[in-house]
């Protein structure tokens, strides 16, 4: 299969006329070479941090502070997970896995509530389903065994030390927010040394210095920060020292739009498109330690291709900035993912 147009090619993200080369489940060549530039073609978004199952109550808790929403045992979203049944949780995190691939996403990390069982509903929300997902579960160690990893709600909830362990000798990723309400839990967030951590929204500068020289990346969800009420996190600041990745957070809040979220960081920030597009590419499967997020030969072949002629994007003179500030769901042309959905 070839796919051209507009490539926004290699970690650079540099615009070339050129094509897609794919055989198998494999980006095989990125050619240039002149074509008719009516598409725009770059890797399929990565959506570095979700709460999928709180599908199940979008837009509720109106008016609620980060603990009354999401704060474990007895947070509002706990106490829904709680009540939903098997079927309405699968339910509801199938369709929203759906919209993220009609928005463009092809892979996605998802902290998992409910132990084992939880883990068990993704996998079922997962089937025939063709992205990919990293899946942390929560609340035991047998749900990180069932999971890819362990994702741990943050060190002032309890003591993670023995699912550190665990993740560390089975070789599976441990990942931790921290920083979200305030910065009392981030340094014992770090002495756990995870994998990648979420939020950092009152990381310091001693943080900050602490962030680089353990090389801890960190997933950032602005939109979600903005709507509990917590702040923002020093974007900017945590672009210079690490490997910055981008996620949408609690599905309960915001869409599992990454377009939106690239838009909103974009205009945030000081960072340039190709900086946020990054974070929405290959930062986070570096961060996930997935094989996808750059257009480049050995890469998995998650593609997502714009119509760089619809009415939004027609005319635009920077495609990588038109994909970062201006493309939504109505740009998408096709979604190529390899499994069981087909291309």
């Amino acid at each position: 299969m070839e796919i051209e147009g507009v490539l926004l090619a290699g970690r650079t993200l540099e615009p070339i006329e050129g094509r897609v080369v794919i055989e198998g489940d494999e980006i095989a060549a990125v050619e240039e070479t002149s074509t008719a530039p009516s598409k725009i073609v770059l890797p399929a978004l990565v959506n570095a941090h979700t709460h999928v199952g709180d599908s199940i109550a979008k837009e509720a808790g109106a008016g609620l502070d980060l603990d009354e929403l999401v704060a474990p045992p007895d947070g509002l979203k706990h106490r829904l997970l709680r009540a939903a049944s098997h079927e309405e949780l699968v339910r509801a995190m199938a369709r929203t896995i759906r919209f993220m691939r009609a928005s463009g996403t092809g892979a996605f990390g998802e902290f998992r509530e409910g132990g084992v069982e939880g883990v068990r509903a993704i996998g079922e929300a997962l089937e025939e389903r063709d992205v990919a997902a990293t899946i942390l579960g929560r609340g035991s160690i047998a749900a990180m065994e069932a999971a890819d990893g362990y994702g741990a709600s943050g060190a002032r909830d309890g003591d993670f030390d023995a699912a550190r362990r665990a993740t560390r000798k089975t070789g599976k990723l441990f990942a931790i927010h921290a920083g979200e309400r305030d910065d009392a839990d981030i340094d014992a967030a770090l002495d756990l040394d995870p994998d990648f951590a979420v939020h950092m929204v009152y990381a310091r500068e001693r943080h900050l210095d602490r962030i680089e020289r353990q090389g801890t990346p960190v997933a950032v969800c602005p939109r979600s920060n903005l709507v509990t009420g917590v702040g923002l996190p020093p974007i900017d600041a945590l672009a210079e020292r690490t490997t910055l990745a981008l996620g949408t957070d609690n599905a309960m809040l915001d869409s599992p739009s990454m377009f939106r979220e690239m838009e909103f960081t974009a205009k945030l920030t000081d960072l340039s498109a190709r900086e946020v597009l990054a974070m929405a590419t290959a930062n986070g499967a570096d961060t996930l330690g997935l094989n996808c997020g750059v257009l480049e030969a050995g890469r998995e072949a998650r593609v997502l291709v714009l119509d760089g002629d619809s009415d939004n994007l027609a005319g635009a003179r920077d495609p990588v900035r038109a994909v970062v500030r201006r493309a939504g769901v109505g740009d998408v042309e096709r979604v190529l993912l390899p499994g069981p959905e087909g291309r």
